[in-house]
């Protein structure tokens, strides 16, 4: 079972946060509304009587003998109180629409530990009807128990009064339940969905339990971008914290290889829509700005989109390029707007992007580029069930693998690992895309200052 992180379940739970506030909402809206406007006022009238046993022959008080078997007794007389012959007989006395089966359901009738007192409790709508029959009782059952033992002597020590309040004006206390229990239900909820949440995070030692380091980490957002449709960040915003990030993983690239120049990277990831063609274009341009001559080559033969981003046309690019002679080359290397740093579109998309990857055309393509460029950055397919970057990845010095925070599924990760090790690649890391600022406490205190704000 694996171990669950506290520190990260609380982190966690601030997704739910808006979950809280309407489902307590909603519980304590109920409960008031019910208690308020259906739950019906309900009053209760209780009364005590002390009974004694006494030989009756002389008036003497009663010894000590006897207050013990009237202790002994009192149970029994809390029964006989609630039998059919006294309640019947209070029924006819106070003209009660009911009967002794529907009556006993509102009594409360039953001995105080170590006396002989017997308390009697009537609850009833009618504040007054309560009083009423708590006094009737005692009337109905005193006459009864005399009548059998003459030897018993009862006494009302208090007379029922009329309740001013419902009994069971019970607002606040059921406010606090309320909250408890939507606080108990969104929390397991939220407990369940973290236990069982297969996705990879952050904070997670992927070095441990999967053997893979982390490369770097893109933070999600930043103030200084002004528009969500922007992707080249390093370029429009170079001071973004974002462009920072992207910095520090050209860097960390750069001692992945201290025996050996890099100059071929494939950048893949587990799945579509975990940002892989973001980095791979953020990354092109921050090799391109700290001076190197780079080449972007968009290897997605089947979803490219690197030609959007830059905003260039595709109707030749790579699939075209490998389906003809490579001595035309360079019509096919597309400039941009970013100084050292061009471009080779997807292309047509062909009904066999494996085969041409995996083409001897394909890695003399590769030598090629090599020769005519510093760093070439390969913009590959997601590797779940597609055998194009497995290729690609052997072909390359190391291969980046993207995940998305909170979203890659751990056993995606690893199948990807697990591919490919099984053809020999270097896997420089994984990035992680779309982190949550808060969290890391570094970024929170470093960039934004000691509150967290930007």
């Amino acid at each position: 079972m694996e171990e669950i992180n506290i520190k990260d379940f609380f982190i966690y739970l601030k997704k739910y946060f808006f979950a809280f506030v309407v489902v307590i909402a909603i519980a304590v809206i109920g409960v008031v509304i019910y208690d308020t406007a259906i739950k019906k006022p309900v009053y209760q009238s209780n009364t005590t009587v002390i009974i004694a046993k006494s030989d009756g022959a002389d008036g003497a008080a009663a010894s000590l003998n006897d207050v013990n078997a009237s202790q002994k007794l009192v149970s029994n007389y809390s029964e006989f109180a609630k039998s059919e012959s006294v309640l019947n007989q209070v029924i006819e006395n106070l003209d009660l629409k009911t009967n002794a089966k529907a009556f006993s359901k509102n009594l409360t009738i039953k001995p105080i530990d170590d006396t002989s007192i017997l308390s009697i409790t009537v609850r009833d709508l009618n504040p007054r009807l309560s009083a009423m029959i708590a006094n009737e009782i005692v009337d109905v059952f005193s006459k009864q128990v005399v009548e059998l033992y003459p030897t018993i002597k009862m006494k009302q020590l208090s007379v029922a009064a009329v309740p001013e309040n419902p009994s069971n004006n019970t607002l606040t206390r059921d406010i606090v339940l309320a909250v408890a229990v939507a606080v108990v239900i969104v929390g397991g909820f939220a407990f369940v969905k973290f236990y069982l949440d297969d996705t990879v995070k952050h904070s997670d030692d992927i070095e441990k339990n999967l053997g893979m380091s982390t490369a770097g980490s893109i933070l999600k957002g930043d103030s200084k971008i002004k528009k969500s449709s922007d992707e080249l960040i390093v370029e429009k915003y170079p001071k973004a914290i974002i462009s920072e990030n992207i910095k520090s993983l050209r860097t960390n690239l750069q001692f992945t290889s201290v025996d050996r120049d890099l100059e071929t990277i494939l950048v893949t990831s587990t799945n579509a829509g975990e940002g892989k063609s973001f980095i791979s274009s953020n990354l092109a341009v921050s090799f391109a700005q700290a001076g190197a001559r780079v080449l972007l080559v968009d290897c997605d033969l089947r979803k490219g989109r690197l030609h959007k981003i830059f905003g260039l046309t595709n109707t030749e690019g790579l699939s075209n390029l490998l389906t003809s002679d490579l001595r035309g080359l360079s019509k096919f290397i597309r400039p941009t707007k970013t100084n050292n740093l061009d471009v080779i579109t997807c292309g047509t998309y062909p009904p066999n992007p494996s085969e041409l990857l995996a083409s001897q055309k394909n890695k003399r393509l590769i030598k090629i580029l090599q020769e005519h460029y510093d760093i070439v950055i390969f913009d590959g397919v997601p590797l779940a069930g597609l055998a194009d970057s497995v290729i690609l990845s052997s072909l390359v010095d190391e291969t980046l693998v993207v995940v998305r925070d909170g979203f890659t599924s751990k056993t995606d990760l690893a199948y990807a690992k697990e591919s490919l090790d099984k053809v020999g690649a270097k896997i420089a890391g994984v990035v992680f895309n779309m982190v949550n600022q808060r969290a890391t406490k570094y970024y929170s205190s470093y960039y934004y200052g000691d509150t967290g704000k930007r």
